[in-house]
């Protein structure tokens, strides 16, 4: 009898428990670089952590990557969550919309502006991106894939 559980039902239980736990909220997060390695490095975590494999083991992340058969998309998903929930906000004439656009009355604050929810998800202007979302089909086929592995 074989010890443990089978590599394709560990990567199972990751998707359906882990992800959406650690991803919860993620539509609202404002992406910085630190944030986004710490995130690489939770997911690189989870994945040598289900493979029982030591860092002492010295075995690289391409390595970890190719001995459980997937890709990095964690980031790939947030991205996808992310532009799903502003072409969702943005196609409608809400409070929430006119917050996200940031019109506000009064002076402007002092000092660099701060990073927006939508700041890491404007290629360009956001008129530009306003535009796209009009036509979901097109807004859809803009969006980057998430991994293809995950998602067969």
């Amino acid at each position: 009898m074989t010890k443990g559980l089978k590599t394709e039902l560990k990567k199972r239980l990751v998707k359906t428990l882990i992800w959406p736990v650690a991803l919860y909220g993620c539509e609202t997060w404002t992406m910085k670089q630190q944030i986004m390695d710490k995130l690489n490095a939770f997911e690189m975590w989870v994945w040598r952590r289900m493979q029982k494999v030591s860092w002492k083991d010295k075995k690289t992340n391409e390595e970890i990557l190719s001995l459980v058969d997937e890709e990095r998309c964690l980031m790939k998903t947030i991205i996808k969550r992310k532009k799903d929930w502003i072409g969702h906000v943005v196609r409608g004439d809400n409070l929430l919309k006119r917050v996200l656009e940031g019109r506000m009355e009064g002076k402007k604050p002092r000092g660099r502006p701060r990073m927006g929810m939508i700041d890491d998800l404007k290629e360009g202007s956001y008129t530009e991106m306003k535009r796209r979302t009009d036509d979901r089909e097109t807004w859809r086929a803009w969006m980057p894939r998430t991994c293809r592995r995950a998602e067969n």
